[in-house]
């Protein structure tokens, strides 16, 4: 999650962004783009926070064809004061953070290929932008990725990125929010995957935790598969306020002494949704 030793490519900005050349698309890009939009849309009502679904009512998001990053950063920027700015792929870490910071979200503009529809190791435009763009337009969870951001520029004196990336991972990407009606996806790596979308609230292998965050920072996740852990929070207001009513500055020195807990460890203290088989993992495991 941390990426310090990444060199500028040639063409882009300071801040690391480049044009999207919305123009450049082909139909065929835009024939991916649909057909990845068409089969989320179709599964992820019911089991999506509906602030997600009002984030791509509110961007006018399910127009055919490849959003525009202009076009979008306009109806984002009415809503709660965001853009989407193009970049070349992953950048490093204090350009994560000052993009954040001052509620510019950074998005690839590639668009995986049809023998990539179900899998790809870097993000693309599609786990970039439907994904994550969404929930900005909330104006709780737009707070919360800006303080993240301010967080990271912090986090990056004291030399705690890889904890706070844990934040990141288990919230922004991986999180699961409770409602009256059950369990709900949030968070960007599962609602842009259509296996994960099902496996994170219907297998019976992962755990699904409540949300603590001194716990999440301790523990380990997987970059490879599906998550083995969940954590789950209350509500967007919560992950907010624990973001800004706490002192991190004692909260990284504990956790320097700290051991890290291994992906599949139930605590004693752990708030436990779903106490799971791991059976998913421990096959992958088996076969490999």
């Amino acid at each position: 999650m941390t990426h310090d030793h990444l060199e500028r490519p040639a063409g882009t900005a300071e801040d690391w962004t480049i044009p999207q050349d919305w123009q450049r698309y082909t139909a065929d890009e835009h024939a991916m783009w649909d057909t990845l939009f068409e089969r989320q849309a179709a599964m992820l009502p019911g089991r999506v926070a509906p602030e997600f679904i009002a984030g791509l009512d509110i961007l006018r998001m399910s127009k055919p064809g490849i959003p525009d990053f202009a076009e979008l950063s306009e109806r984002l920027m009415a809503a709660t004061g965001w853009q989407v700015v193009a970049v070349p792929g992953l950048v490093p870490d204090e350009v994560f953070f000052d993009h954040l910071a001052n509620r510019r979200f950074v998005a690839g503009r590639f668009i995986r290929t049809p023998e990539q529809l179900d899998y790809l190791q870097e993000p693309d435009i599609f786990h970039d932008v439907f994904g994550h763009v969404p929930l900005l337009a909330n104006p709780v969870f737009a707070d919360y990725m800006q303080a993240y951001g301010q967080g990271g520029q912090r986090a990056a004196g004291m030399g705690a990125i890889d904890k706070l990336a844990r934040l990141y991972w288990y919230t922004v990407e991986f999180g699961l929010i409770r409602s009256d009606a059950g369990l709900r996806l949030y968070g960007a790596g599962i609602v842009s995957s259509y296996g994960e979308s099902r496996f994170a609230l219907d297998d019976p292998s992962p755990n699904r935790l409540g949300f603590d965050l001194k716990r999440l920072m301790r523990t380990k996740y997987r970059i490879d598969d599906y998550q083995q852990n969940y954590f789950v929070i209350d509500s967007f207001e919560q992950l907010l306020e624990q973001t800004l009513n706490t002192d991190f500055g004692p909260l990284y020195e504990a956790l320097q002494t700290a051991s890290d807990i291994e992906i599949e460890t139930i605590l004693p203290t752990d708030k436990v949704y779903t106490r799971g088989t791991q059976a998913y993992a421990r096959a992958k495991e088996s076969a490999a």
